[in-house]
């Protein structure tokens, strides 16, 4: 019964961090960013959404938490998931034989669910 119910707690907790991501790129476009990718995935780890804004290559990460029994959205950015954002981010720029550009790295924070959800743009969080 345990398995059942870790297996839709899961279940659960992916549908809401993909609803989150999806939520954030809209954000990020509503703000003046070009969406290039979402979820680019390498051995060094992931990137939740690729962009531009003007000439700035973003690597954005999106936190999401639907109540604070974990802390806030922000908590959950730790300094070694900006590590392997950067080596991830490293390894997106070889891979598209970037040269040439400003990069920056942002952090959209969503804190809540539902209309009461408040969301957060941190650029150059890290």
């Amino acid at each position: 019964m345990s398995y059942l119910r870790n297996l839709k707690n899961r279940l659960q907790n992916l549908a809401f961090g993909k609803s989150a991501e999806a939520q954030a790129a809209r954000f990020l476009k509503n703000n003046g960013y070009a969406v290039l990718e979402t979820n680019y995935r390498c051995r060094a780890g992931e990137i939740d959404i690729v962009a531009r804004e003007g000439a700035v290559l973003v690597f954005c990460e999106v936190k999401a938490r639907r109540t604070a029994s974990y802390g806030s959205a922000l908590e959950g950015m730790t300094p070694q998931k900006a590590r392997k954002i950067k080596a991830a981010a490293e390894h997106y720029l070889m891979k598209h034989n970037v040269t040439g550009l400003d990069i920056r790295f942002d952090v959209v924070t969503m804190d809540g669910d539902g209309p009461a959800q408040k969301t957060a743009l941190i650029r150059n969080a890290f």
